[in-house]
């Protein structure tokens, strides 16, 4: 076919007037080795049934191919059916407009215009379809061509294996897994007098990666999420009261702008400290800690009453005779969920005692599943990648250094961990400095959001960014949908692509995992 001389390519829904072309296409395409073509009545039929599942591709006014499909209840169907099964003596009775899954029952490009990647086009218009009418998947059973070369020498499974490695050409089979359908299962005597592919076939299925459940409930999970960072300067207040109070203010602030999420450092509330400064700092943190209980009270009460989800940052907690650095998830239902730093710094084990924290797990809200590691457990990339595995959406990281160069290790290391585990993650920091508080005395941040790096995201994974050492709030849309498409379709695939026959991270204490 010389491209040069094409005028005009376009798919079109068949129509019973092209009913002649196509069985001429349909003889030429399958040639005498399957002497059929669908009768004026069973298309005639399929296009009163269905009229969208039914499809040709012409060009310059030339029927090039053709694609058929219905709709089916996918529990109705057996699993080791036939052809003959899905057609119903070509009355097609499995069709129906409460059915889940599109079968596909003919496809074909005629020898003339094949090369053009005409059948890439079918198959991408039967996806979207798919997703237009919220089915599951697409499911058909593909012909081997080539099998009966091989016959003699490999099971149809072995064949499948050999076609998926490269090591035997399949045209068709090669073509449908380029395709991103996969295999499901041999189908024996499926197709009646295909004899090259010993009457064979395979059974390939595509996922709809958007699929939602039908359900008669109003859904309240959102797609794109709004998120509020507060970079949060630290400064001596004279009482709790006028700490709270800045606290209502940056609240107030990020859910004018509809936030869903707001999101508080490490340690803000430390210039509680200052009062406690002539004790030492291990007894001056356990003074801090005192006030914890009453901070989480008071966010949750602006959670509801601001219609916002509050990540609280951290701060000290006192269990028993042991300190912890722990945070709360305040979400806008009023329900509150706390979590704990596993990884304490040197530091803050030397100085204040705190103790390792021992809850992992992630969070279900209304706009996403949802991570929280504290600073320096964004450097250790095994905590993130057991909260991907429970299908973390994005991951928020609170956060206190006072160095660019701590800083440096959080920023790069969120960074990574947004590749790796495709999610995104948000990190909140503190700027300024407390000359009256020990061990927080100057403070270094750029709070910044950051998302894989792919092509539907910026190409340098960075969606945010809050200018260095100011106080100020970043707000940043995050497309949880784009996320779905990125884990099936990325250019690369780092969740998917894992071998984990070669390598895995388990967890040892699974008390607190989903």
């Amino acid at each position: 076919m010389d491209v040069t001389k094409i005028e005009n390519i376009e798919l079109k829904f068949l129509t019973i007037e092209d009913y002649e072309a196509l069985k001429q296409a349909t003889l030429q395409s399958y040639g005498s080795g399957l002497d059929l073509y669908w009768k004026r009545d069973q298309i005639e039929r399929l296009i009163t049934l269905f009229p969208e599942g039914q499809v040709v591709i012409k060009i310059d006014g030339e029927i090039a191919g053709c694609a058929l499909s219905i709709v089916v209840d996918y529990t109705k169907i057996d699993e080791e059916h036939t052809y003959a099964d899905i057609i119903t003596d070509c009355t097609f009775e499995n069709h129906s407009i409460e059915g889940d899954v599109l079968y596909g029952i003919d496809v074909f490009i005629t020898p003339n215009f094949r090369g053009l990647r005409l059948g890439r086009r079918l198959y991408d218009y039967r996806k979207e379809l798919c997703e237009s009418l919220n089915l599951k998947g697409i499911v058909f059973g593909g012909r081997m061509p080539n099998y009966h070369k091989y016959q003699d020498q490999f099971t149809p499974k072995e064949y499948i294996e050999k076609v998926k490695r490269k090591e035997i050409k399949d045209p068709v089979l090669n073509f449908q897994i380029s395709n991103d359908f996969h295999p499901i299962r041999v189908l024996k005597g499926y197709l009646r007098g295909d004899t090259a592919s010993g009457e064979y076939a395979v059974l390939m299925e595509w996922d709809n990666i958007y699929y939602t459940k039908p359900t008669k409930k109003p859904s309240a999970i959102k797609t794109v999420v709004r998120l509020g960072l507060i970079q949060w300067q630290m400064r001596p207040y004279n009482s709790f009261q006028d700490l709270m109070q800045q606290v209502e203010y940056f609240i107030d602030s990020v859910s004018a702008y509809r936030c869903d999420f707001a999101v508080f450092p490490e340690f803000f509330n430390a210039p509680l400290m200052a009062e406690h400064n002539k004790l030492s700092e291990a007894e001056a943190i356990r003074e801090l800690a005192k006030h914890t209980e009453e901070i989480k009270n008071r966010l949750s009460e602006f959670s509801i009453s601001y219609n916002i989800n509050i990540i609280s940052g951290s701060m000290p907690e006192l269990v028993g005779e042991n300190l912890y650095n722990v945070g709360y998830l305040c979400r806008r239902d009023g329900s509150v969920e706390r979590y704990e730093k596993i990884h304490v710094t040197p530091d803050e084990a030397k100085v204040w005692g705190m103790q390792k924290g021992s809850s992992l797990k992630t969070y279900e809200t209304d706009s996403g599943k949802i991570g929280i590691l504290i600073c320096y457990d964004s450097e250790f990339p095994e905590l993130s990648r057991l909260l991907a595995d429970e299908g973390m959406d994005i991951l928020f990281i609170p956060f206190l250094t006072d160095t660019q160069n701590g800083y440096s290790r959080v920023r790069l290391c969120a960074q990574a961990r947004a590749i790796e585990n495709e999610c995104y993650v948000a990190i909140a920091g503190s700027v300024g400095n407390l000359p009256n508080v020990e061990n927080m005395d100057i403070q270094y941040a750029q709070s910044a959001v950051f998302t894989p790096c792919d092509f539907s995201f910026p190409s340098n994974g960075i969606k945010a960014e809050a200018t260095t050492n100011t106080e100020m709030i970043l707000v940043a849309d995050v497309d949880l949908s784009l996320l779905r498409e990125l884990h099936s379709f990325g250019a690369v695939k780092n969740l998917k692509d894992r071998r984990k026959d070669f390598y895995d991270v388990i967890r040892v204490n699974a008390k607190e995992s989903n």
